[in-house]
């Protein structure tokens, strides 16, 4: 998602969007104590049973200096997806074709810096650029796709998320794409409840206009089952709006609504994808009354998406949040997820109308990058798993967003995630 800090229209847009919310908390996650017997045993949180023993470690972080390849700026690296038989990256742009059509890049990324550190990314190489196109050839139309997300398929194709563009009731999508042309093969099914029903300012169902899906991962890779694609909006449904003030004005500090967004997830058998859930996700809140942009950006599924971390179960993720504002910049907090005892709301295009308890998917900090000293964290909206680490741990890439603003950067960050045994 494109902020241009202060000067984008779409960044003032939203601002009045997210300036209802300014006063949502987060969830509170309750910690129940286990109360063991005389045995003399230590009580253990239940939230500690419920997430995977996980922590993750800033390396080092990199900038790619702005360049073009075969002409096309190389910029606006909103999502990032690793090939373990190759070693490559597929790097998503954002650009809507502005700058040049929608693609995304193959890049070579050297994790040793060349000093004997194997801990620190070395050279950042951009080897190609592929252009997406539709199933008759043709590169994609500019102003009618806003890509953001990008995952790598057992079928080593490529599944790309777009926001669409609401503003001109032009709808979101989740496809698929050939690895080597770039070509449309197939379009996942969309929720119409998801999908513009005007352009603004008439509509009143839907993703927000620039809050679409932001976060795609797939799951169940390797693992001998069906593999799942999960999708998230980035923020909430415009028709969700109402409800979540609702339910916010009549909260009590105790037991606060967060804004939620919605997360989408398929099940992929013999080609065929069908969604069987869907699930709320709770938002940290803003970081200040002042900040502009706030939301889901990304998510990773643990199970069988490496080797380091084969044995996770099902329905473990991390994800990713981003929030701006002038005062305190780029806020980025990394979370683990889980979706096991989530509500599906699959069959709602509503959430409001009755009093309903609906449980969203849980979550835990992991690490709060901007408390990192010494690091300044730019728009940072891709994730994805690297290889194996000389320790044997696992690698965690995220990559930033420059907007093809000049102040900002295509930063790389290199994170280490271990698991306890």
């Amino acid at each position: 998602m494109s902020h241009p800090p202060l000067t984008n229209p779409l960044a003032r847009g939203l601002k009045q969007v997210l300036s209802r919310f300014r006063r949502m908390l987060p969830l509170g996650l309750i910690c129940l104590l286990l109360t063991l017997s005389s045995c003399g045993l230590p009580r253990i949180q239940a939230q500690e049973r419920l997430f995977l023993p996980l922590t993750v470690e800033f390396l080092n972080e990199s900038v790619l200096p702005s360049q073009e390849i075969q002409e096309t700026p190389i910029g606006g690296l909103s999502a990032i997806t690793y090939d373990r038989q190759t070693g490559k990256y597929y790097a998503l742009s954002d650009d809507r074709g502005d700058f040049s059509p929608p693609r995304f890049y193959t890049l070579a990324i050297d994790i040793d810096g060349g000093n004997g550190d194997p801990f620190e990314i070395g050279s950042i190489t951009v080897e190609d650029v592929t252009l997406l196109r539709d199933e008759a050839g043709e590169t994609l139309a500019a102003g009618t796709v806003d890509p953001e997300g990008i995952a790598l398929s057992p079928d080593r194709t490529l599944f790309i998320s777009s926001e669409g563009v609401s503003s001109e009731a032009i709808a979101p999508f989740v496809d698929e794409f050939d690895l080597t042309t770039g070509q449309r093969i197939r379009a996942l099914p969309i929720p119409d409840y998801m999908v513009a029903d005007a352009p603004e300012p008439e509509q009143t169902l839907g993703v927000q206009n620039n809050l679409g899906f932001e976060s795609l991962t797939l799951g169940g890779i390797g693992t001998g089952e069906p593999y799942r694609i999960f999708a998230a909006t980035e923020s909430a449904l415009l028709q969700d709006v109402p409800w979540l003030e609702e339910q916010q004005a009549a909260a009590s500090p105790e037991s606060p609504v967060p804004l939620t967004t919605r997360l989408l997830h398929y099940v992929v058998v013999e080609n065929r994808a069908q969604i069987v859930a869907e699930h709320l996700y709770p938002l940290d809140p803003p970081p200040s009354l002042l900040t502009m942009n706030h939301g889901l950006v990304e998510l990773l599924a643990l199970d069988g998406a490496t080797a380091a971390l084969r044995s996770a179960p099902g329905g473990y993720f991390l994800s990713l949040e981003r929030s701006f504002g002038p005062d305190e910049g780029f806020g980025i907090k990394l979370f683990q997820m889980a979706i096991a005892s989530a509500t599906d709301i699959s069959s709602l295009t509503y959430l409001q109308g009755e009093a309903r308890d609906f449980k969203p998917v849980e979550k835990q900090l992991l690490l709060n990058l901007s408390h990192i000293e010494g690091f300044a964290p730019d728009n940072l909206e891709g994730m994805t798993f690297g290889p194996r680490l000389a320790d044997g741990s696992q690698s965690l890439i995220l990559v930033s967003d420059d907007n093809f603003y000049g102040s900002q950067v295509n930063q790389f960050v290199l994170l280490r995630l271990t698991a306890e045994r």
